[in-house]
Protein backbone atom coordinates (compact mmCIF):
# COMPACT_ATOMS: atom_id res chain seq x y z
CA UNK A 1 0.00 0.00 0.00
CA UNK A 2 1.69 3.08 -0.84
CA UNK A 3 1.86 6.25 0.94
CA UNK A 4 1.84 10.09 -0.39
CA UNK A 5 3.64 13.02 1.06
CA UNK A 6 1.31 14.92 3.72
CA UNK A 7 -0.38 11.66 4.44
CA UNK A 8 -1.28 11.15 8.40
CA UNK A 9 0.10 7.70 9.58
CA UNK A 10 0.91 5.39 12.70
CA UNK A 11 4.15 3.72 13.45
CA UNK A 12 4.10 1.15 16.20
CA UNK A 13 7.28 2.63 18.31
CA UNK A 14 7.08 6.34 17.36
CA UNK A 15 2.85 6.96 17.17
CA UNK A 16 1.51 9.50 14.67
CA UNK A 17 3.07 11.46 11.87
CA UNK A 18 2.71 13.27 8.71
CA UNK A 19 4.61 11.81 5.51
CA UNK A 20 7.30 14.52 4.68
CA UNK A 21 9.10 12.31 1.66
CA UNK A 22 8.88 8.56 0.26
CA UNK A 23 10.45 6.98 -2.42
CA UNK A 24 10.98 3.49 -3.28
CA UNK A 25 13.77 3.15 -1.18
CA UNK A 26 13.26 5.37 2.08
CA UNK A 27 10.12 7.12 3.92
CA UNK A 28 11.05 9.72 5.65
CA UNK A 29 7.65 10.87 8.45
CA UNK A 30 7.88 13.93 10.90
CA UNK A 31 6.51 11.82 14.18
CA UNK A 32 4.18 14.37 15.88
CA UNK A 33 5.97 13.45 19.26
CA UNK A 34 9.57 12.27 18.20
CA UNK A 35 10.33 14.74 15.33
CA UNK A 36 11.66 13.45 11.76
CA UNK A 37 12.85 9.77 11.40
CA UNK A 38 13.35 7.88 8.13
CA UNK A 39 12.88 4.67 7.72
CA UNK A 40 13.60 1.79 4.73
CA UNK A 41 9.99 1.49 2.68
CA UNK A 42 10.10 -1.94 2.44
CA UNK A 43 10.34 -2.52 6.03
CA UNK A 44 8.62 0.18 7.30
CA UNK A 45 4.93 -1.09 8.66
CA UNK A 46 2.55 1.95 8.61
CA UNK A 47 -1.03 2.52 9.13
CA UNK A 48 -3.32 5.34 8.04
CA UNK A 49 -4.45 7.80 10.72
CA UNK A 50 -7.36 10.03 10.57
CA UNK A 51 -6.31 12.38 13.22
CA UNK A 52 -5.26 16.00 12.46
CA UNK A 53 -1.75 17.46 12.69
CA UNK A 54 -1.18 19.35 15.67
CA UNK A 55 -0.30 23.12 15.35
CA UNK A 56 3.17 23.40 15.64
CA UNK A 57 4.94 27.25 15.81
CA UNK A 58 6.84 27.77 13.36
CA UNK A 59 10.54 27.85 12.88
CA UNK A 60 12.81 29.96 12.18
CA UNK A 61 14.85 29.84 9.44
CA UNK A 62 18.60 29.25 10.56
CA UNK A 63 20.96 31.68 9.48
CA UNK A 64 24.67 32.26 10.03
CA UNK A 65 25.63 35.30 11.55
CA UNK A 66 27.17 37.85 10.31
CA UNK A 67 30.39 39.51 12.10
CA UNK A 68 29.61 43.00 13.37
CA UNK A 69 31.68 45.57 11.38
CA UNK A 70 35.14 46.27 13.01
CA UNK A 71 35.14 49.86 14.74
CA UNK A 72 37.02 52.17 12.62
CA UNK A 73 39.20 55.03 13.53
CA UNK A 74 37.93 58.26 14.78
CA UNK A 75 38.97 61.95 12.90
CA UNK A 76 40.74 62.39 16.72
CA UNK A 77 42.58 59.39 16.22
CA UNK A 78 43.82 59.42 13.19
CA UNK A 79 45.04 62.99 13.58
CA UNK A 80 46.98 62.13 16.09
CA UNK A 81 48.43 58.77 14.66
CA UNK A 82 49.25 60.87 10.98
CA UNK A 83 51.88 63.64 13.99
CA UNK A 84 53.93 60.38 14.65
Amino acid sequence: MGYSVGDRVVQAQYGTGTITSSDEHHTVIDFDEHGIKTFSTPLVRLQRSETAAPNRPRRRSSRAKTATPKATKTAASKASASKR
